[in-house]
């Protein structure tokens, strides 16, 4: 198969939703071999299948790709097209360095992120999750919740998902205000934190991010407010989040994504807290343009 167009798929779950991108590669002439854990990968378990296809291109997940990773394969890789939009889980540098050309789906998931981290925002809000497990634990509590109209949402990173996140919540009545250092009409951190009624992540994991949600900044949250991430493990510090909801000083959160996934944590114990597996673009048909938007990146590439 090491004939110049073997692609190596690293994401799990490719081509479940729809043969399409499948059908793309073949009919380019490609050949591709298919992750076989259908999970993520461990480095141990991508360097090996790295070592024995040496794939001149990788449609990629969440897998980490480090200088150590990149320079074992520098002889032979020509592009990582990741899944996706983040690429915190590559160097840059290295990829730069070796040649390697690095790209990304990043109009493909979100709407899918939206309409999730909404979904959050009222199942927080109106304890849907709790109320649920209770009913099939024989219980038919009721609880008192909280509109989303009308709440001020600070949104923390102003892109394509924050964006699409601000005109859903439009619709519901809220007020829309946002951090984010690129972008015009920019609020200081602090003074969103002390605004907001809901704060909701969509930023990207890099260095100025890493635990931007730390013990001092959760203290600047109203006591009424909710936190939300759905975007990287690693923004929240997950230790400062379990301390201050332990002394009642946020009013709840509901995490898509953990600095150490599967997750299985103390944020369990909390019922306002609710938990995803990191599903924010598991959506049918998000997920399929990912994947052929991915497939796309390769085809499309011009030497």
């Amino acid at each position: 198969m090491k004939n110049g167009k073997t692609i190596l798929i690293t994401t799990s779950s490719f081509g479940l939703e729809s043969s399409e991108p499948l059908n793309l590669m073949q009919a380019a002439g490609f050949e591709y071999i298919i992750n076989p854990y259908n999970r993520k990968l461990s480095e141990e378990e991508l360097i090996t299948l790295l070592s024995k296809h040496k794939p001149p291109y990788i449609i990629a997940g969440t897998e980490t790709y480090n200088r150590s990773v990149l320079e074992n394969v520098k002889p032979f890789l020509k592009i990582i097209s990741r899944c996706g939009v983040g690429i915190d889980g590559i160097d840059l540098e290295a990829a730069a360095e070796f040649g390697i050309k690095i790209k990304n789906t990043p109009d493909a998931p979100t709407r899918a992120v939206a309409e999730l981290t909404i979904g959050l925002m009222l199942d927080v809000f109106r304890r849907i999750s709790l109320i649920d497990r209770n009913i099939r634990n024989g219980k038919f509590d009721k609880f008192m919740g909280n509109l989303l109209f009308g709440k001020t949402i600070g949104i923390i990173g102003y892109g394509r998902i924050g964006k699409c996140v601000a005109l859903y919540a439009e619709a519901f009545g809220c007020k829309i205000i946002f951090h984010d250092p690129d972008s015009l009409n920019s609020m200081p951190l602090d003074s969103l934190l002390q605004e907001s009624d809901i704060v909701t992540l969509h930023c990207p994991l890099l260095a100025q991010t890493k635990n931007v949600i730390n013990e001092a900044a959760l203290c600047k949250m109203k006591k009424t407010a909710i936190l939300l991430n759905a975007s990287r493990g690693g923004l929240v510090d997950e230790n400062a989040l379990i301390k201050i909801l332990t002394e009642k000083r946020i009013a709840g959160a509901a995490m898509d994504c953990f600095e150490k996934e599967p997750y299985s944590g103390e944020l369990i114990k909390f019922d306002n807290v609710v938990l995803t597996s990191h599903i924010g673009s598991y959506a049918k048909e998000s997920r399929i343009k990912q994947e052929i938007d991915a497939v796309k990146n390769i085809l499309e590439d011009k030497e």
